[in-house]
């Protein structure tokens, strides 16, 4: 088994919960991104690193019609009883986001919630966005959100967190490797059965990939970024700016 597919095993559950993430607002932000820098036609859009399906879902009551592509077995099951119980029908593909293969082209991909961190090798994001470039259609839109330099440097590498909800716990330790740019991250649930919890462990890991680095790799692969923003409502970067918003189309031959 792969690292990529040992990564949201135990978590796969209890995501949604644990997360804090607005999926319709996120949707919202999608759409608005599309506005601007799409053609006003877009409607086949891949969701890549789908998880749980929450931003497919909602993309897909937005009338969208959606493809769902994720590595972990454990997330894709969750995630198509979530498209069951919210009526959508989402084609979902178990597929290496670095070495995916669709059916043809589509109109959008979008990769959200640092699923580009997850990729840890140049080599493999270097494949990931050559498989964007292959699949998305001539004026089509890449949208995708990273971890900044200041959330690896000045959040993760300096605490630990904890989340605690009504049934399950999830404590949260980082290690940031200076050199290498690489976050480990120690999970452990505390999921309650009665009166009892039973603990679970997962390790998962990250890189920072700076500006210049996903600019250097997207235009290798004949992809320019045409807009960079610090949220969900397109605001602009600063230096503590903790994630980053990236629109990106093909570069015209």
């Amino acid at each position: 088994m792969r690292e990529s597919e040992r990564q949201f095993t135990a978590l796969a559950g209890f995501y949604d919960r644990l997360n804090g993430a607005d999926y319709k607002q996120y949707a919202e932000f999608i759409k608005q991104v599309l506005s601007e820098y799409g053609t006003g036609k877009e409607s086949l859009v891949l969701d890549m690193g789908c998880g749980t399906a929450g931003l497919t879902v909602e993309l897909a009551k937005a009338g969208y019609e959606m493809i769902g592509l994720d590595m972990s077995e454990n997330m894709l099951a969750v995630a198509s009883e979530n498209a069951r119980e919210n009526g959508t029908d989402i084609l979902f593909l178990k597929q290496d986001m670095r070495h995916f293969e669709l059916y043809g082209t589509v109109d959008a991909i979008v990769c959200s919630l640092d699923g580009i961190n997850y990729i840890t090798d140049r080599q493999g994001l270097s494949d990931c966005f050559w498989c964007v470039n292959n699949y998305l259609n001539p004026d089509g839109v890449f949208i995708f959100d990273v971890n900044s330099e200041y959330r690896f440097r000045e959040v993760f590498a300096k605490r630990d967190f904890f989340v605690e909800e009504k049934d399950v716990s999830l404590g949260w330790k980082n290690v940031f490797h200076e050199k290498s740019g690489i976050c480990d991250f120690e999970l452990t649930l505390f999921v309650k059965d009665g009166n009892v919890y039973h603990r679970k462990k997962e390790y998962q890991r990250e890189k920072l990939w700076t500006d210049s680095e996903l600019n250097e790799i997207l235009s290798v692969n004949g992809l320019k970024t045409v807009g960079v923003f610090s949220d969900l409502k397109m605001g602009n970067v600063t230096d503590k700016s903790e994630k980053l918003y990236y629109a990106v189309k093909k570069r015209k031959k």
